[in-house]
């Protein structure tokens, strides 16, 4: 099973802001949709809060929470209490590819058990409160890249990058 992180991020690492994403990029949305899609999805509970109601769970897709809180409701969704156990389940289930959507220290742990990076680089500087760890670029190897620029509904340029572990 293929273990993927999908993140998008500023230049200087910012993924999100008040619990929320500091940036409204539709494509980016929708990248993340259809890369996501009929896969299991582990979130960190915070991430998890943030989805608005209308997307959680989120659709066509099997949601896992982790979360510390022993009596954490999450309807429609599989809740455990550590990465792994998450792992574990769609290992069981014969998962082919699965994906950490974060947030940053579900990113920061997983990082080292990762195959697959996909990142939405956002070509700007950006104000937050929470961050994509910093990883070394020579560890991965860059497979696609496709940019996308900024226009009436994309404030900033952006490109989908994808890496896989070296």
């Amino acid at each position: 099973m293929k273990i993927s992180l999908i993140a998008a991020h500023a230049q200087n690492r910012v993924i999100g802001k008040n619990n929320d994403l500091p940036w409204h990029l539709p494509d980016d949305m929708k990248f993340f949709m259809t890369t996501t899609q009929g896969h299991y999805c582990i979130m960190g509970r915070k991430n998890y809060d943030s989805i608005p109601a209308k997307f959680k769970p989120l659709p066509k897709r099997t949601n896992i929470v982790v979360t510390r809180q022993q009596d954490f409701q999450a309807p429609g969704c599989i809740v455990v209490n550590a990465i792994e156990d998450g792992l574990a389940l769609a290992r069981k289930n014969e998962e082919t590819e699965v994906f950490i959507i974060g947030g940053a220290e579900i990113y920061k742990t997983s990082l080292s058990s990762a195959d697959r990076l996909y990142l939405t680089e956002i070509q700007a500087v950006i104000d937050g409160d929470v961050y994509f760890p910093e990883f070394k670029k020579e560890e991965w190897k860059e497979v696609s890249r496709q940019h996308h620029p900024a226009d009436q509904r994309h404030i900033y340029a952006f490109d989908f990058v994808v890496y896989e572990r070296r």
